[in-house]
């Protein structure tokens, strides 16, 4: 007699706790939203490089908004298909995240 009511007590609990998971997901989602409304502004850059075959840009630049100043330096990119568009020399606006302990051109416009 034990069995079922532990059954029981099982599925009743599972249920009880699905619109708690569902609600925490929910919040969640919605917070992403609330960083895409605050996106980050572009930067001036220029394109130094093009590296294809390591899925890199080498771009002179700004100040970035996350406090990292002027230089020239290599960043990876979001989408691949942004290295076939561009080449030495090309003016651009980005902006950049740190992604997995890397910078990731993350938004690009071409000039």
């Amino acid at each position: 007699m034990k069995a079922p009511v532990l059954v029981l007590a099982l599925c009743l609990g599972s249920i009880v706790s699905i619109p708690a998971m569902a609600a925490s997901d929910h919040a969640s989602h919605a917070s992403m939203h609330g960083n895409a409304a605050t996106a980050q502004p572009l930067t001036d850059g220029l394109v130094k490089k093009v590296d294809k075959a390591a899925g890199k840009l080498t771009l002179s630049h700004g100040p970035l908004p996350n406090g990292m100043p002027a230089m020239t330096m290599a960043f990876g990119v979001k989408d691949a298909a942004w290295l076939e568009q561009l080449k030495a020399g090309d003016k651009i606006r980005f902006a950049a995240d740190q992604i997995n302990g890397a910078m990731v051109v993350t938004r690009l416009e071409r000039n």
